[in-house]
């Protein structure tokens, strides 16, 4: 028997299969083989449709079941992972009214920065631990104000997750992690934020019922049957965004685990128990996927960092190289400080983390007559991994006292130079995990059961690849961070 995980991403959604008795990973498909299509009509927009995400479901679920030989009987449960932030809303035949707006259109920044003004940012801080930003209430606000025809047309609004478990059980229903994403959810009255929807104007009613993360939250319908190839009657136990479904595919639960991705950009996810909000204006808080307004206070606090892996690609695409594996190698020859060549790797937009600041990349103190590619490498690696270090830094003094931090095994941390260079200086292990998105959810499903210790060995038992420890040595590694820092430092403050 199988269990079935769903990881519908912007770029391209991935279906995988895991044994229910053992959590093994059987296998991972991706649809489309391309990326998908994501329309801008003005700048700073991005939109998708969620019928798109649909097709690519069934279509991956379909081709999974025939690469592994598995029968629809055979999947036992369903878990999904999904975009955060993005906005779906249906009329009351459930039919998109229009594209969705996803996490990366910015259209509604405005919206969230005059409502965090006018409803006050202690409020905003203690009640939603975050500003309402540019986040899916504030997206709904902006289709209340720009297509208020369509609006009246609305008969709920969904995150990307919810669409999809929607399509597959004709039950529309949501998650409190997922509201707390949305920004929708008080957490000192551990109820719906009634007094943003007041500021907002937008109805109660237009919010699914919630069910719990973990749970059966709804079965695959005879419609949802005959377009995905599913069985019907199969149950959908769980449901979560991609961040903190990331976390829980490297087993982070508990206050001082983090998680780490290091990909077009980076990111930080440290789970907390504290309401915590000093670094509010540079670091997220949403409901973990384990938090409950019963019993467990579990904070996901999210650091983004978007100049990130996209620095190391664009070396790889613009220097006479052909591999990543070349450019660790020559990294590797370069000793800890790049020889003082310092890289600012912000080039990736406005960074949160640094009050929202564009700096773009700079490559600084570089010598023609001595430095070279090699350098450049082992520059951008350091580069990325000391604004990592730099992350980490602002979540300590928001309260964060890590105890490990958990990554997959891709991208930046198949670097040895990148992964050495962090734990070194944040003086703790990194454990590298061979998992994915889609696999975590499909194992997720066995969480409605509650047996998180058994969860938590099926990763380490199956994924664990290797611990990156601290070096001995950190005095080279503290002298170039520090430069670094102080290099970025006298570029905030001319910006």
């Amino acid at each position: 028997m199988y269990y079935l995980g769903l990881d519908i991403g912007s770029s391209s959604i991935k279906a995988a299969l895991v044994e229910a008795a053992s959590g093994r990973s059987i296998g991972v498909v991706q649809e489309p083989k391309e990326e998908m299509d994501m329309q801008a009509l003005k700048s700073g927009w991005a939109e998708q449709e969620p019928d798109d995400w649909w097709l690519h479901s069934c279509n991956a679920i379909k081709r999974l079941k025939a690469q592994y030989n598995i029968s629809s009987d055979q999947i036992k449960g369903i878990g999904i992972s999904y975009q955060m932030h993005g906005l779906v809303v249906v009329d009351k035949q459930g039919v998109p009214l229009r594209k969705s707006i996803i996490w990366c259109d910015s259209r509604a920044v405005g919206i969230g920065n005059e409502a965090f003004s006018g409803i006050g940012d202690e409020n905003c801080t203690s009640n939603l631990l975050n500003s309402p930003a540019n986040f899916t209430a504030s997206k709904l606000k902006w289709v209340k104000d720009n297509e208020p025809q369509l609006y009246e047309r609305i008969h709920k609004f969904m995150l990307p997750g919810d669409y999809i478990a929607y399509k597959l059980s004709n039950t529309i229903n949501t998650t409190i992690s997922g509201l707390s994403e949305g920004i929708f959810w008080d957490f000192n009255k551990h109820d719906i934020a009634q007094f943003l929807l007041d500021y907002y104007g937008i109805e109660r009613a237009l919010i699914p019922d919630v069910v719990e993360t973990f749970g059966l939250q709804a079965m695959v319908d005879k419609k949802g049957a005959e377009e995905s190839g599913l069985a019907k009657g199969t149950p959908i136990y769980y449901r979560a965004g991609d961040q903190p479904n990331n976390a829980l595919s490297l087993n982070v639960f508990n206050p001082g685990e983090v998680a780490a991705t290091g990909g077009t950009s980076g990111v930080l996810y440290a789970v907390t128990d504290s309401m915590s909000v000093k670094e509010s204006s540079r670091v997220n808080n949403f409901a973990h996927v384990n938090y409950t307004k019963r019993t467990e206070l579990r904070i996901g606090k999210l650091l983004c960092i978007n100049g990130a892996g996209i620095q190391y690609r664009w070396l790889l695409n613009n220097l006479a190289v052909s591999s990543y594996e070349e450019m660790n190698q020559l990294a590797s020859d370069i000793a800890v400080g790049s020889e003082g060549v310092c890289l600012i790797p912000f080039g990736n937009g406005a960074e949160r983390m640094l009050n929202n600041k564009e700096i773009g990349t700079r490559i600084i103190h570089l010598n023609l007559n001595k430095h070279h590619k090699g350098h450049l490498c082992r520059a951008a690696l350091e580069g990325i991994a000391f604004s990592f270090v730099y992350g980490m830094e602002l979540l300590k003094s928001d309260g964060i006292k890590a105890k490990v931090i958990r990554a997959g095994n891709d991208n930046l941390f198949r670097s040895g130079i990148f992964a050495n260079t962090v734990a070194t200086l944040i003086d703790q292990d990194i454990e590298i995990y061979n998992t994915t998105g889609a696999i975590g959810a499909a194992r997720a499903v066995e969480l409605h059961k509650g047996d998180f210790e058994s969860f938590g060995k099926v990763i380490m038992d199956n994924d664990h690849v290797m611990t990156f420890k601290p070096l001995s040595n950190k005095e080279p590694y503290l002298k170039a961070y520090k430069n670094w820092k102080q290099e970025l430092e006298l570029i905030l403050n001319k910006v």
